[in-house]
This record gives C-alpha cells, structure tokens and sequence, in this order.
C-alpha cells in the first residue's frame, strides 16, 4: 500500500463532504426520508447523469416536479398512458419523455415483482462474485426484458429504444458509470451515501467512471489505461481496494469534485496546481 497516496486521498475524502452536495446529483435523492423514495429519486437522478452538473440537476428537477412529493406512491400509481401526457416535450441530451416514462414503468414492474429496486437487483447478486460485475449484468439484462409496450408500443424493445441508454451491460465493455453511481448511493454508508441496499457487500462495489475519475486516475498512478472502459474502472477499483479493502469507492465523490470544480486542470496549470490538496502524488 502506497501510504502517502493514501493520506492524500483520505485527506481528499474528509475536505469533500456534505458541504459540496450541491455539485452533484446525489443533492436530489438528499431531499427524502424514505428509503422508498431515494431509490426512487437515486434512479431516476443516476439514470440522467451524464452531461454538464448544472445540465442535469435542471433535468432532474423537472422530472421531480411532475412526479410531486412522494416518489414512491407515483411509481405504484404509474400508468404510462397519462405518463406520456406528464412528460411530453422533455429532454436530456439523447433521452426523451417517452425514455422517462419507460424507466418509471420498469420501476413499477420491478417494485411488483421484487417488493423494491434492491430486492430486484439482488435477483442476479451473489456475494461469491468478485464484484458487482455480474450482477449489473443480470439486473440490466432483467429490466429490458420487462414489458415496454405500453410505452413504445412493440412487445420487444428496439434496439435503439432510449430507456437502453439508463441500463448498460459491463459484459459489452460499458463502464456503467450511472448504474455505478446508483449502487454507492444506495450499497455505501456515510454522510453522503445511504447505505440502504444491505445485502451488496460495498467491498464488491466498482467505480462509477466517468471523464473527470478516468483523467485523474491516470495523473495519479491508479490506471495506465487509455479506454475509459470497464476494465479502466475495475482497475480503478483494484487501486483504491489496496487502500481501503472494505470501501474502495469511498474516494469517488471527493476525487470527481477536483474535476467538477475545476481544480485539476487538464493541462498543468501553475495557479490551480499549486494549490492542489493532492499536487505531490500526481504525475500532471
């Protein structure tokens, strides 16, 4: 274990905490007490995380307000028919209202088969996987075999249908960033993570890999990968595991707040390096 990479890295863990919530997606799923609704809210909020921050959180905000104050019973009252009419005219860079309206649906099936969205994920978990690989598989591959007719009005799914886009499959290379970040929500304990999905180990958890971890990962020695890939994000993994075996994505939030932020630059940059909390263990 790399002992300096590891005090910088906690010292990053302990600076980015609650205080920087509004950066980041996970601010909305914040906003209920319900374990019922943050899974509700973390689906919908991960699902649509992909883009600029300020460009999401204004999505998610829309589709929050029409859903109103109580997720969860909006999701067991769904109908897609009049789900059509609520989202009609949304948009979030490749997904549409109709993509919206079919996640919620997938959400109602998968409450009424499983009793939540834990307990249908768990139908492809087994705590003798590696990690969570497998299971994001099964879960992905579980959701769009549900009935999707009633949305897009074919009993197979297209292959271009947009509600695809929320449920990648890792066994096609996927990094799964979004399903990723959907398990730290809900599998991690702390001040940020809820820690609700008891039965995944948060020791089989991968990094939800995006450009910001991908970039920094590499400028500090925890990937020699070009891809952004999933083998990227389980080597990734493998790093942060030799510092923390039980939690290695603890780190995620904090290292993926030095890109939001624009603290770590893409090119070296005297001012903002200077002041890096993490400039003696990267490569930049």
């Amino acid at each position: 274990m790399d002992k300096k990479l590891k005090s910088r890295l906690d010292g990053l863990y302990r600076t980015f905490d609650l205080a920087f919530l509004a950066t980041d997606p996970l601010e909305f799923v914040h906003k209920y007490d319900t374990p019922e609704d943050r899974e509700i809210v973390g689906l919908v909020s991960s699902s649509l995380a992909y883009g600029r921050v300020d460009t999401i959180k204004k999505s998610i905000a829309k589709v929050m307000a029409a859903v109103g104050p109580h997720p969860y019973r909006f999701v067991r009252r769904f109908d897609p028919l009049s789900g059509k009419s609520l989202f009609n005219g949304f948009v979030h860079r490749f997904n549409r209202g109709d993509d919206v309206v079919c996640l919620f649906w997938f959400a109602r099936q998968m409450i009424e088969e499983s009793g939540s969205i834990g307990g249908f994920f768990m139908k492809g978990y087994s705590p003798e996987q590696m990690n969570v690989k497998e299971a994001l598989s099964a879960f992905s591959k579980n959701v769009l075999s549900l009935d999707s007719s009633a949305v897009y009005g074919k009993k197979r799914l297209a292959p271009k249908a947009g509600v695809r886009f929320f449920f990648p499959d890792p066994e096609d290379g996927s990094p799964c960033k979004r399903l990723n970040l959907y398990l730290r929500w809900m599998v991690r304990r702390d001040r940020l993570d809820f820690g609700q999905w008891t039965g995944v180990d948060p020791a089989k958890l991968v990094v939800p890999l995006d450009t910001h971890i991908a970039r920094i990962s590499r400028n500090i020695g925890l990937t020699r990968r070009a891809s952004p890939d999933w083998k990227m994000a389980e080597e990734i993994t493998g790093a942060l595991k030799a510092l923390d075996p039980k939690d290695p994505v603890k780190y995620d939030f904090a290292l993926c707040r030095l890109g939001i932020l624009d603290k770590c630059p893409k090119n070296a940059d005297a001012a903002k390096c200077e002041s890096c909390l993490i400039k003696d263990i990267c490569v930049l």
